[in-house]
């Protein structure tokens, strides 16, 4: 092993020569790291803190090693390759040094103290390989010098520095009486054992840790992990149980509108007489009601939860309804506790959006969506505020000034009243059960502004309307016979249910003899018309004298007939007189000219919008007629 040639004349090494002394003297400044460290800390520190010195050796910049240089780095002769060596040595010795001085209360440690940052080995003992009986025993009398005894026989051993050299290295990596380390640094003799593998940090075994003792830190680590995080869990739940923002994702995005969306203090509150002046009568014009209106920690959670509904959250939207988060302050339209829990609705000119919250207990929540764009007196009249156990609240608009509850199938009975609540809420009331037998079907007569309307509940946030009357003309279901038609088709309103539907209107189109004098018939058509607009559905409807409900003839989503765009339907079936003979009745309304059936052994035509042609029994027919004008028109299918 040859020594880097040193002596005296200066020349200032940069940060470049400094990398390249390091990288091309590596294993040497390591093995000379690793001697002088004191060998108390035990092989593998020693190894792993010998690497780190060397690594950490690099200066910050030129002028940290210029600055050296002129404040008394020995000079160098020869390449700046050696001068860069010679300082970097310096640099390794020192910190070898610091790294085996105590440490004492009464100063701060210096780095070289602290255990090593970086190089880190996990799982694994590093250590040099043995040597022999020799190497063993230099290595046992060097653990009884000190420091700077361990420093001058690594300078005259390893970098084969003459005595006066030694000397003033020692004293500039700060050893206070470099003279008595020379001296103790024992015999000259063996200096060659300290070139064996014994001492070589860069040539090292490795071995496994104390395995038991790694699972056992590991388990514990694992516990105590857990326990910390249900104590933060618990520590961010103040006495009332919910966080700050109840059960909101974590937020992912911060800016100046989205942290007014979520506001309580920026909600729009109307006043409370303000639907009496608005030229817009909608959810617009209804003030904030609710006994937690004012509750501030209500508010902030519902509105965190509605721009970032967390896993725990249940969350629902009509069709077409965005279910993304307000894109500004909303508007404030109830907060406060209803049956089990407490809700809170809200507008934003598109959706009325309702969150709601168990009244004590930390788990559940949800958060429905519901579009309402387009609302005007009839279609914003109530909101479900409440459904539980079968029963549903509403919230009912401000101008309604009274509520009862009719069964749509018994038309002949008086509807009874309900009370409501001071903050217009309305008794719980049994809701239409989406299936099985149609024993009783309820709707609500809200009287305000003017007028009685009906709704029903569909499911939904919002109630749909139901009117009656030719399209263009619809009208509320007042009168007896139109309440008698509702009577005889409210069984196929669940044909509907969850669809986003914003009215629904029955329309009685035709009335035809049947054949064979069996009485008359009515033909109906409803239209379920959806905030969307867009997925209308359509069905036809087939009454019989003495059938207790109508039956359907045909459907269509999406259609625009029995409409306003589209103002006429036609549609047919296939019935069987009280003798046995089998018929196409169809009938088409009063825009319809004249009728024609063909196919499946049936051919006929009539004049007018009425059809009765005889028919096998199951037959499959087509079924068309022409308009007033002309023009040819299909059935509703």
């Amino acid at each position: 092993m040859t020594a880097p040639d040193t002596a005296t004349r200066p020349l200032s090494p940069d940060v470049e020569q400094a990398e390249a002394a390091i990288v091309e003297h590596y294993p040497r400044l390591v093995r000379l790291a690793y001697l002088v460290l004191p060998p108390a800390l035990g092989r593998n520190r020693r190894v792993l803190t010998a690497h780190s010195l060397v690594q950490r050796a690099l200066p910050r910049g030129r002028r940290d090693v210029a600055a050296a240089v002129q404040g008394g780095v020995p000079g160098q002769r020869g390449g700046g390759g050696d001068a860069g060596y010679a300082y970097v040595r310096l640099r390794v010795l020192r910190a070898a040094l610091e790294a085996g001085v105590p440490l004492t209360f009464r100063a701060l440690p210096r780095r070289a103290q602290l255990p090593p940052a970086l190089p880190q080995v996990w799982g694994l003992r590093l250590f040099p390989r043995s040597g022999g009986a020799e190497e063993l025993a230099l290595d046992q009398w060097l653990a009884t010098l000190g420091g700077p005894g361990r420093a001058a026989c690594v300078l005259r051993a390893l970098e084969r520095l003459p005595e006066a050299e030694v000397l003033r290295v020692l004293d500039e990596a700060g050893v206070a009486d470099p003279a008595a380390a020379v001296a103790e640094s024992g015999d000259p003799a063996h200096d060659a054992l300290f070139a064996s593998p014994e001492f070589d940090p860069c040539v090292l075994q490795a071995r496994p840790t104390d395995l038991l003792r790694r699972r056992r830190l590991a388990r514990a680590a694992v516990a105590a992990g857990a326990a910390l995080a249900v104590c933060g869990a618990l520590l961010a739940l103040p006495g009332g149980g919910w966080g700050a923002d109840g059960a909101a994702a974590p937020p992912y995005s911060r800016n100046a509108a989205a942290e007014q969306a979520l506001d309580p203090g920026k909600l729009t509150r109307a006043a409370p007489t303000l639907w009496r002046t608005s030229s817009r009568t909608d959810f617009s014009a209804w003030p904030a009601r609710g006994d937690r209106a004012d509750d501030t920690g209500l508010l902030r959670r519902a509105l965190a939860v509605w721009a970032r509904p967390g896993s725990s959250v249940v969350v629902s939207a009509t069709p077409a309804t965005p279910a993304g988060p307000p894109m500004g302050p909303a508007q404030l339209l109830f907060a406060g506790a209803v049956d089990q829990a407490v809700v809170v609705l809200f507008y934003d000119g598109l959706r009325v959006v309702r969150y709601a919250e168990p009244r004590t207990g930390t788990t559940g929540a949800a958060l429905d969506f519901a579009r309402t764009d387009g609302a005007s007196a009839d279609t914003a009249t109530a909101l479900v505020v409440s459904r539980v156990d079968g029963n549903v609240r509403y919230l009912t608009a401000p101008w309604v000034t009274g509520a009862a509850l009719r069964d749509l199938l018994k038309p002949g009975e008086s509807p009874a009243a309900l009370k409501l609540g001071p903050d217009g809420v309305t008794p719980p009331v049994p809701s239409p059960a989406p299936g099985g037998d149609c024993t009783g079907w309820n709707g609500l007569a809200l009287t305000g502004d003017g007028a009685t309307r009906l709704i029903t509940d569909l499911g939904e946030l919002t109630p749909a309307r139901l009117t009656s009357g030719a399209p263009g003309a619809e009208r509320d279901v007042t009168e007896a016979a139109e309440l008698g038609d509702w009577s005889r088709i409210a069984c196929l309103l669940p044909s509907v249910r969850s669809h986003g539907v914003r009215t629904v209107n029955a329309w009685t189109y035709a009335k035809q003899p049947l054949p064979e004098g069996d009485g008359a018939a009515t033909w109906l058509c409803t239209r379920a018309e959806t905030w969307q607009g867009t997925a209308d559905r359509v069905q036809a409807q087939f009454l019989t004298p003495g059938a207790p409900l109508a039956a359907q003839a045909a459907r269509s989503e999406g259609s625009q007939a029995c409409g306003p765009r589209e103002p006429r339907v036609l549609a047919g079936v296939l019935w069987k007189s009280r003798a046995g003979q089998w018929y196409v009745l169809a009938a088409g309304s009063a825009q319809f000219a004249s009728l024609s059936v063909s196919g499946g052994g049936v051919n006929g035509a009539a004049k007018g919008n009425r059809l009765a042609v005889k028919a096998p029994a199951g037959a499959q027919v087509d079924l068309s007629g022409h308009l007033t004008d002309g023009t040819k028109a299909g059935s509703l299918r």
